[in-house]
């Protein structure tokens, strides 16, 4: 079997979206039912693009995992590294959907999310070592055994192609900032690559300004940093190299899948190896398609779908 060309490590989970967009929860009457999940999402919008993918996780044993299995296959992402906790249920994920930014978020992972439950003895170094992307989350670092599995792997890694952490700072799986900037501490070393938001790079390096945020992270040994910063655009930063590109403009439906979807694009373009402004551009445009849709991972779009939302970016 040939090595992954992006392995990610992390959350999966049932996403229950709403039907009825602009009002509470207490109000809506029907849900749809996705795949979801930040590290799963990634998986999912790289291979649309064709690149063989795959995401190591941990499911329920019941049948919300067993819909797991189908839809990551379905999307052609392979699940031979998903495995079943008979113990814990799969967890649910609920959202409220006001556009154009407020997209609430109700996790339910009681007693504790299947996803971290991931042990160091069971994972596949070979495959870690070997693909050419291997992607990891902040929230696989906020409960043991998945913190100790995710800088076990990180360490087997040792920096060998592309590692990327992804900061996804979720404060309510921390009990404090300071916990979780000590363990990304921990992560950056093997990291080569950077991904998150202004207040996700505040939690990695204590600097909220997005320029000095990328320089902190440069010194903790990370070659490519990407600081995404909401209406003001994307700045990407190497030792030497600095690109900024503003945002792609849609009428945001659901924010919620655009970061990932952002993710699997630059996955796609650092695979590629594009010119660094033009994988900032191609994931915008991807992160904007999926704003601009309700699901996160059934919405991940193909490359000729972005490619034609840059044209009309391009023309707008």
């Amino acid at each position: 079997m040939p090595a992954d060309e992006v392995l990610t490590m992390g959350r999966i989970g049932v996403d229950l979206y709403p039907q009825q967009i602009g009002v509470s929860l207490r109000e809506v009457s029907t849900f749809a039912k996705f795949l979801g999940g930040s590290a799963t999402n990634v998986a999912v919008a790289a291979a649309r693009y064709g690149r063989r993918s795959a995401v190591i996780t941990r499911t329920g044993d019941d049948p919300f995992g067993e819909f797991l299995h189908d839809a990551l296959r379905g999307f052609g992402v392979d699940d031979r590294f998903v495995t079943p906790v008979a113990s814990l249920p799969t967890p649910v994920t609920f959202c409220e959907i006001f556009p154009p930014d407020d997209f609430p978020l109700y996790f339910y992972r009681f007693p504790k999310a299947p996803d971290l439950e991931i042990r160091p003895s069971e994972l596949d170094y070979d495959a870690i070592r070997d693909a050419d992307i291997f992607w990891v989350t902040g929230t696989g670092l906020s409960q043991e055994p998945s913190r100790t599995a995710t800088l076990t792997a990180l360490k087997h890694r040792d920096k060998s192609g592309i590692t990327v952490f992804d900061l996804d700072y979720r404060p309510m799986f921390w009990q404090s900032r300071q916990e979780a900037r000590h363990w990304y501490q921990q992560a950056l070393r093997y990291a080569t690559v950077a991904v998150g938001n202004v207040d996700e790079a505040d939690t990695a390096v204590g600097v909220r300004k997005p320029d000095e945020a990328a320089a902190a992270l440069h010194e903790a040994g990370i070659d490519l940093a990407v600081i995404k910063q909401g209406p003001a655009g994307v700045l990407a930063t190497t030792k030497n190299e600095t690109t900024e590109v503003p945002p792609v403009p849609v009428e945001v439906v659901n924010g919620l899948g655009a970061g990932d979807a952002f993710g699997g694009a630059l996955c796609h373009g650092l695979l590629a190896g594009w010119e660094l402004e033009a994988t900032m551009r191609f994931a915008n445009a991807a992160g904007a398609i999926v704003a601009s849709r309700l699901s996160c991972a059934d919405a991940m779009p193909t490359e000729t779908e972005v490619r034609e939302k840059l044209g009309e970016a391009t023309h707008a």
